[in-house]
């Protein structure tokens, strides 16, 4: 199948050695294309431990696996990627089946050789 992230490579050499834990994100983009995957396949363990630490009291693995299993997420569009700032929008569809659009700015930070999330910005 092919990778959620949109990459157009196969899951199995995108993001799914990033989830396994096989090896890092090694750039902010490829990790957060590797974090919209986790949401798309509810891996709220990866979606936890790649939120900054500084950020992880305001998320929680259950909080994240209600978010994804909630979501029926349709694709990731970049928009601007730089060293550790990602622009992005992810279409969604709601409750009514209707198409919306999740616009973020995102902030990553780089430590110890691993990328993290630490927060973002959101445009209507």
């Amino acid at each position: 199948m092919n990778c959620p992230c949109g990459s157009g490579i196969t899951y199995q050499h995108c993001c799914q050695p990033y989830h396994l834990s096989l090896k890092n994100a090694p750039t902010a983009e490829a990790l957060m294309r590797s974090r919209y995957s986790a949401f798309v396949t509810a891996n709220a363990g990866y979606l936890y431990e790649t939120t900054h630490n500084s950020k992880r009291k305001n998320h929680s693995k259950s909080a994240y696996l209600n978010s994804a299993k909630n979501t029926k997420w349709l694709k990731l569009e970049i928009i601007f990627s730089a060293f550790d700032v990602v622009e992005f929008k992810a279409y969604y569809l709601n409750k009514k089946f209707q198409t919306e659009v999740l616009h973020e700015k995102s902030n990553f930070r780089l430590e110890d050789g691993r990328w993290y999330y630490v927060d973002g910005v959101f445009y209507s």
